[in-house]
């Protein structure tokens, strides 16, 4: 199992579907699993229910997806702010923060309006505030930290793959006129 984490914008979902296609691997996005959940958007469910409800169902899901079937998962921004899902995460598979500094993040979501975390005066303040924060829960989950910085989707993909092949978790293709004999 390979766990995708980091701030909201840093690629998790994008990076996560190509990184599961490569390695033939089912890919699940918890935001959307908890979506298709609780029947409306998160932004919706964060108004109305509040952050702290919204974090149980989150728990419970990535326990639930943690345990299940071999494959790329993409987790929310904040699934790191409970310690039960950064043990769960970092022991049940292998776990990839994707850094970002919180100005690549603001340039690439400057315009989305469904982050009920970033509807606020100040966006990029708050993703700083966020980092500040969250930075070292990633750290601490993670077994690999891959930097975003301005690498295309394939070559953050093949970032990845390298680094799990070279940590054994992920079978190295054999090499051309090689034999297994």
């Amino acid at each position: 199992m390979i766990f995708l984490i980091g701030l909201p914008g840093s690629g998790k979902s994008t990076v996560g579907r190509h990184l599961a296609r490569r390695l033939s691997l089912p890919f699940f996005d918890s935001d959307h699993v908890i979506e298709q959940r609780i029947g409306c958007s998160i932004r919706e469910f964060f108004e109305r229910e509040g952050e702290e409800h919204f974090r149980d169902i989150e728990q419970a899901v990535l326990d639930e997806l943690t345990q299940g079937v071999a494959c790329v998962l993409s987790t929310g921004g904040g699934s790191v702010l409970r310690a039960e899902n950064r043990a769960r995460l970092h022991d049940r598979g292998q776990v990839i923060y994707l850094r970002s500094s919180p100005e690549e993040v603001f340039r690439r979501l400057r315009h989305d309006k469904n982050r009920p975390l970033l509807q606020v005066a100040d966006p990029l303040q708050r993703l700083r505030d966020l980092y500040t924060v969250r930075d070292p829960l990633y750290r601490e989950t993670a077994h690999f930290v891959i930097e975003t910085g301005r690498p295309s989707v394939a070559s953050l993909v093949n970032m990845i793959v390298m680094q799990l092949e070279l940590a054994g978790f992920v079978a190295q293709p054999a090499l051309p006129g090689s034999s297994d004999v």
